[in-house]
């Protein structure tokens, strides 16, 4: 009983002590945001909020692929569904009756007009909604072909996004939206996005999802149910999409069907593969290197000095680097950086006091 209570006390000290450091966590971000907010540059900001958009589609983009292990290749088409929802009702009337030049908005998009948040909300209902409907069709196959299919259904959104006018504005897509995306948009909902997949992944339905990735079969054998366990992932992921779309379109102010191509998917798909599959934290930090790296590496297409030599910037080197970290990757770290593995503050501890122990013998 003694030692029944003693583990029981230890497991609850450590999870107080988590709490405690995720909570100092989020508060050091908040200040950071605080600060960034105030004297960053309108350039950095901007890399920043993109850093929060696509790990909010990243994190959720590895539920269904990496945790449920079905391979999707339609997030572009939720993100659409997302960007031009939440585009069209903030836009007010008069702006949609400029906008539409060639066929008028359809009623009642062209009198409703409402918030950003409401916006954001119903974005993601959209979404997911699609994502609910589309999962009958969808989680009838398997494998390679459930790729198919739901790259099929990204192709079928950039069609429809393309020639609804009515709706979309087809070709000339919308312009002119309010910049409503800012810092604590951004990040507050990548903050509430993770929280809500790491608690997902780690319930019931979590682990009823990792036994689908593992063997279908077995997981249906022992009671569970695989369509609707791989449809809440589908949903849930599909939700998440619809929101960052609706930040996405407000932060660069304009949309059109040329965004949300088979590229953006493939952006993503690359995010999580780097990060580790199944790994939430890595997809977080496949989504930083991504996005910010993306830039910072746009150094090398201007004329810069090496070594007291000038080497003229090079066109399209960025994307060639780029590529060939790619392959390093495939090629040392074929799991990604973080395979399955999560972040957890006792590892993080544990392998802070190793550092401090070898400076101390070195020392």
């Amino acid at each position: 009983m003694r030692v029944v209570q003693a583990v029981t006390g230890s497991y609850r000290a450590h999870v107080t002590r988590d709490r405690i450091l995720t909570a100092a966590a989020v508060g050091l971000l908040l200040a950071f945001l605080w600060y960034a907010d105030r004297t960053f540059s309108a350039y950095s900001i901007r890399i920043l909020n993109t850093v929060a958009i696509f790990s909010i589609v990243a994190v959720t983009y590895n539920l269904i692929n990496g945790v449920t292990g079905q391979f999707s290749l339609g997030p572009n088409a939720f993100i659409a569904v997302g960007s031009y929802t939440s585009a069209l009702l903030t836009l007010s009337p008069q702006e949609k009756v400029g906008s539409f030049i060639i066929d008028p908005l359809i009623w009642p998009l062209s009198v409703i007009s409402v918030s950003f948040p409401v916006s954001l909300i119903a974005a993601g209902v959209a979404a997911g909604l699609v994502a609910f409907l589309m999962s009958v069709p969808v989680f009838r196959t398997r494998g390679d072909y459930l790729a198919i299919v739901t790259l099929g259904f990204g192709e079928v959104m950039q069609v429809i996004t393309n020639n609804a006018v009515s709706v979309t504005n087809g070709p000339l897509g919308l312009k002119g939206l309010y910049p409503y995306t800012t810092l604590w948009w951004s990040w507050g909902l990548c903050i509430f996005t993770v929280i809500c997949t790491v608690r997902l992944v780690n319930s019931s339905y979590g682990r009823a999802m990792k036994a689908v990735r593992e063997d279908e079969t077995a997981a249906e054998a022992m009671g569970i149910d695989a369509f609707w366990t791989k449809t809440l992932a589908f949903t849930f992921s599909a939700f998440f999409a619809g929101v960052g779309g609706g930040l996405l379109a407000h932060l660069i102010t304009t949309i059109s069907p040329s965004l949300f191509t088979f590229f953006l998917t493939f952006n993503l798909l690359i995010i999580i593969v780097v990060g580790g599959l199944g790994s939430t934290t890595g997809a977080l930090i496949g989504a930083i290197l991504f996005a910010w790296g993306g830039e910072a590496l746009r150094v090398v297409e201007e004329p810069f000095t090496l070594f007291g030599r000038d080497f003229p910037g090079v066109p399209g080197m960025r994307m060639v680097i780029f590529s060939a970290i790619l392959i390093l990757m495939m090629i040392f770290a074929r799991s990604g950086i973080m395979s399955r593995r999560e972040f957890s503050w006792q590892a993080a501890i544990d392998l802070g006091s190793a550092l401090l122990a070898r400076i101390r013998r070195t020392g």
